[in-house]
């Protein structure tokens, strides 16, 4: 039994140098991702009021011209895929699937918030019990120096890794808050669009069936 107590001793002991490398890799993730929300954030403050109040009142007939106001605005995803959603020959299964792509495609960005927000604190708990083990073996020795070297990289490794999953959860929230706005807006514009061309259709038939009625009373 002490030997298998020894074997998971140096196991541990050995995941302490991967676990602080995966801590610090977070933690720069953080920072630049934190750094990426915000720029981005800058961008959608100059947009997203302008937008909100076109979409607000918008009727049906003014959705195709919005094309024109979307190709003035930065090229973001949503730009992007909000005047695809406009194209000519777009049907409603297609703006479906292109919405749905959309969603797709934002929520694997998420993939780095979302893994801050579960490896920071799991990273952190283990860098936090795994110099416990030698803390507590120069405790018992009357080494003082060592335990105090293995209970700071214990602290240190707990904070790193709640200041990633903090910074992960917060962005998480922020991000898909945008998402769920975009489509959204996507929604409402593909809603638009469809409508337009159920009343062009109805014209379309009702031009068609006024045609047969005349022709059909010079016939009589």
């Amino acid at each position: 039994m002490e030997n298998i107590s020894n074997v998971l001793f140096w196991i541990s002991n050995g995941l302490l140098v991967p676990v602080i490398v995966g801590l610090l890799y977070f933690f720069i993730r953080a920072l630049f991702l934190l750094g990426g929300v915000y720029g981005e954030y800058l961008e959608r403050k100059k947009t997203e009021r302008d937008l909100n109040e076109k979409l607000e009142n918008m009727a049906e007939e003014e959705v195709y011209g919005f094309r024109t106001d979307l190709g003035k605005m930065q090229p973001t995803p949503f730009v992007f895929t909000a005047r695809k959603l406009l194209a000519d020959g777009m049907t409603s299964i297609h703006r479906d699937r292109l919405i749905g792509g959309y969603e797709i495609q934002e929520s694997a960005r998420l993939n780095i918030a979302k893994n801050l927000t579960k490896f920071g604190p799991i990273l952190g708990l283990m860098g936090t019990l795994i110099p416990m083990g030698p803390a507590l073996v120069g405790l018992s020795t009357g080494d003082v120096a060592s335990m105090a070297y293995n209970m700071q990289v214990a602290f240190a490794t707990t904070v790193i890794g709640l200041f990633s999953g903090g910074i992960g959860y917060i962005l998480l929230q922020v991000k898909q808050r945008w998402i769920d706005r975009d489509l959204l807006n996507l929604d409402f514009l593909a809603g638009l669009a469809g409508r337009l061309e159920e009343q062009a259709g109805k014209e379309e038939i009702r031009g068609v069936a006024g045609i047969l009625i005349i022709g059909r009373n010079m016939i009589l």
